[in-house]
């Protein structure tokens, strides 16, 4: 604005000076525009170069305030939503009677019931009883429409057969891979006589395989042999009902892997670990160890057990005992797998026990061919322990010491 002045009072030819009062009427009645003030101050005191950074200073701050500011109401408006209280649970009714409030999804409970209602399929079986040498036969025919239990929408069923209120023997069919519509063709014999038939009931349980895990059940068949009528052949299908599981002693499950090298016959089994066993003690607790034996042609052989494990009902071992088995040999043994609890007072307790060999079936039958047809290769396999009934039931051992006969000197002997 001096600038401004300075050149209008020097243009002027006809006045040689202005008074302090028309100085001040040219002041505030000039035509000035921006760029003339801009250019006098820069002309005054400042570069132009300062003055557009001090232009470019002034917005930034003004934009980092702005920011500031709706940070600072965006967090307080976070942080009354968080203050606020919970809303009480929604009164459905109201005192009209009229519903209020949005639908309520299904319970766990009502998903668990409406899974248990679903179809778990039929099962084609037959029986026959033969009188004479009173022998029962069981045939598991076909299965139709199972229930699928693994994730990708299938099953790999297997039928397990046994009587009630016996149980001492228990027979299972093979397993059938990637199907909800398995044929099996398969048939199990048990001697029992006429009396103990008519009080007697047959089940027959259709399960899921699985190699690491529990063998989930799909459904079962439990049949009145007393009602009967055993003058011809029964075949018929069936639909398969939700397991009652009334009988069922669950005993825990043992992992172990099997491997065998056939050329310098070696026999490795890995004692890995074992869940859920029963209690044996009376502070709900066990202190449990396995025991592996071998029987060679139904007779005690050798035999290694694990270290003890205290206060546990799961325990964890991952322990390897090896045994020289010959491919002669190897067709003609079974192995005893056994867990115990150790009292150090009292002799020990059995918690549990399979077999597998030549003269087993089912899964430990399925687990112990594995290991025959993988040689060299760890085959591992969760298995369900059975009673110590059941299964010296199906394994008779002999004594260890051989009979006088058998010996290669017994016709020397005086008796």
């Amino acid at each position: 604005m001096v600038f401004t002045i300075m050149s209008r009072a020097s243009s002027s030819s006809s006045s040689s000076s202005l008074s302090s009062s028309s100085s001040i009427s040219d002041i505030f009645h000039t035509n000035t525009s921006g760029s003339d003030i801009v250019h006098g101050i820069v002309g005054s005191s400042l570069p132009t170069w300062a003055v557009y950074a001090l232009a470019a200073a002034g917005a930034l701050v003004f934009l980092l305030v702005v920011c500031c500011v709706c940070a600072c109401r965006s967090r307080l408006r976070r942080k009354k939503r968080r203050q606020k209280p919970p809303e009480p649970a929604a009164n459905l009714r109201s005192s009209g009677g009229r519903s209020k409030g949005k639908p309520v999804q299904p319970g766990a409970g009502d998903v668990d019931s409406a899974a248990s209602e679903l179809p778990r399929g039929k099962l084609l079986y037959s029986l026959e009883f033969n009188a004479a040498p009173s022998e029962l036969t069981v045939g598991v025919k076909q299965a139709r429409g199972l229930k699928a239990m693994d994730a990708g929408g299938t099953s790999d069923p297997y039928v397990k057969v046994y009587l009630l209120p016996d149980k001492t023997k228990i027979c299972e069919t093979h397993v059938l891979k990637n199907t909800l519509n398995a044929t099996f063709n398969e048939t199990f014999t048990f001697q029992i006589s006429k009396a103990n038939l008519m009080t007697s009931t047959a089940v027959l349980q259709v399960f899921d395989f699985d190699r690491f895990s529990k063998h989930e059940i799909i459904g079962e068949l439990r049949l009145k042999l007393g009602q009967v009528d055993w003058n011809h052949v029964i075949e018929e299908w069936r639909d398969l009902n939700e397991p009652a599981g009334m009988e069922e002693e669950n005993l825990g499950e043992i992992c172990f892997s099997l491997r065998y090298v056939p050329t310098p016959g070696k026999l490795t089994v890995v004692i890995l670990e074992a869940r859920n066993l029963k209690s044996t003690d009376l502070d709900g607790s066990s202190d449990p160890y396995v025991k592996v034996q071998l029987a060679l042609d139904k007779r005690k052989w050798k035999k290694k057990k694990t270290s003890i494990k205290k206060n546990t009902l799961n325990p964890y071992y991952n322990e390897a005992f090896s045994f020289k088995v010959t491919m002669e040999q190897i067709q003609r043994v079974n192995m005893v797998i056994s867990v115990w609890d150790h009292d150090p007072m009292t002799p020990n307790d059995s918690a549990g026990k399979i077999f597998l060999g030549c003269d087993a079936a089912g899964n430990q039958l399925r687990h112990w061919a594995d290991m025959l047809a993988n040689p060299r290769r760890p085959v591992a396999q969760w298995h369900a322990l059975l009673s110590a009934q059941q299964v010296n039931a199906a394994l008779v051992l002999k004594k260890k010491i051989p009979l006088a006969n058998n010996l290669p000197f017994a016709n020397n002997l005086p008796f």
